[in-house]
């Protein structure tokens, strides 16, 4: 949660007027308590966890939840069930890399919470061609970051900076925050 990536997103949203609030999966907690490598907590653990979050935090409709890769992807498959405002996927795990024929979408396809996934052109978990190949539901936006990586990291011949596109993904989910916002959450 006080990675170079999520610092800057919390603090970019933050000068933006957006509260934040970062949370770690039980297994990053006890790694960081042990410093010992583990591997991710079963998905019942993961989404149980996103439950306790959203409970503690108050009215769900005043919530706009979401994550990087497995955290936004595993917010997703509750964001209907808690009745939360809206959804920010920052780099979505649209499948493994190099497996593009394993999606991990079906419950994309009906979910009713809007959502922004924010997602770089050259991220292995999904490029533009594979992900407009599939029935994602019309509450999802996609915003993509030219030339990013999984971290919107673009390479330096592109003549972009990683500070450019996240300033970029920032302001992305800011707008989304706001709008979402502005018309109470759910249609």
């Amino acid at each position: 949660m006080d990675s170079p990536f999520m610092e800057a997103f919390a603090h970019g949203l933050a000068e933006a007027g957006i509260g934040v609030v970062r949370f770690e999966f039980p297994y990053m907690a006890q790694r960081r308590a042990t410093g010992r490598r583990r591997t991710p907590d079963r998905e019942p653990v993961l989404l149980q966890s996103w439950r306790d979050v959203v409970a503690s935090l108050g009215d769900p409709q005043r919530l706009i939840i979401g994550g990087k890769s497995m955290g936004g992807r595993m917010a997703s498959m509750v964001a209907d069930e808690l009745d939360v405002a809206g959804l920010v996927c920052l780099g979505y795990p649209f499948h493994a890399p190099g497996r593009p024929e394993r999606p991990r979408v079906a419950h994309l396809e009906s979910l009713r919470t809007p959502a922004v996934i924010v997602q770089g052109t050259r991220d292995p978990f999904g490029r533009p061609g594979e992900v407009s190949a599939y029935r994602l539901s019309p509450s999802i936006a996609v915003h993509w970051l030219e030339d990013g990586d999984h971290d919107f990291v673009p390479r330096a011949a592109s003549g972009r900076t990683a500070a450019q596109n996240w300033a970029e993904a920032v302001e992305a989910t800011a707008t989304f925050v706001r709008a979402v916002s502005l018309v109470g959450g759910r249609p």
